[in-house]
């Protein structure tokens, strides 16, 4: 810790930049076999196994289940549908709302991935017992939650005292009210 300041910051000891630097070591492009089995940067892999995994989906309902802003979503499947990945059909509620779908090439690449992800969480998670594991997801959880509540409420207050907000601020108060609809009903 340093001596130039008088009451210094001790990140090892803080929640969030501990969850943060897990965050980045466990980033898809940093293991090696993930980023040699596409030429894709995070935002696209993240992206691309969303789809895979809830297909058909809307950029919407990835953007809130990843709680990445709408902008960063929509480069991602720009992306991915330039380099063959991805597929839009019709949603059957909107004519506006296209769904996101992956193509032939979108799925092989895709299955390989999670047989990657998979393998690599399993031997993030052989350390700990089924009731730790269980513990830390609900841990987890809860912790979401309330990072999601502080930062609408964030939000909220700057909206009542400045009158407009960035959209991303905006998107985090949707978000919010979106998780807590799920939660009261």
């Amino acid at each position: 810790m340093t001596s130039r300041l008088s009451d210094p910051l001790d990140l090892y000891e803080h929640l969030p930049f501990r969850m943060a630097v897990i965050s980045n070591l466990l980033m898809l492009d940093r293991d090696i076999n993930i980023r040699t089995a596409a030429d894709l940067g995070p935002r696209e892999l993240r992206v691309l196994l969303n789809v895979g995994s809830y297909m058909p989906i809307s950029s919407a309902d990835i953007a809130y289940q990843t709680r990445v802003d709408s902008y960063t979503v929509s480069r991602a499947v720009s992306v991915l549908h330039k380099k063959g990945y991805l597929d839009f059909e019709a949603s059957p509620s909107s004519r506006r709302v296209k769904m996101l779908v992956l193509t032939g090439a979108g799925k092989a690449l895709y299955e390989q991935i999670s047989i990657g992800i998979d393998q690599r969480s399993e031997r993030l998670t052989e350390i700990l017992t089924e009731q730790e594991l269980a513990e830390m997801k609900r841990m987890l959880a809860l912790l979401e939650d309330r990072a999601e509540a502080i930062l609408a409420d964030q939000a909220e207050n700057w909206r009542e005292k400045e009158g407009d907000i960035p959209a991303d601020q905006k998107e985090l108060i949707r978000w919010r009210k979106k998780s807590h609809k799920k939660i009261v009903t």
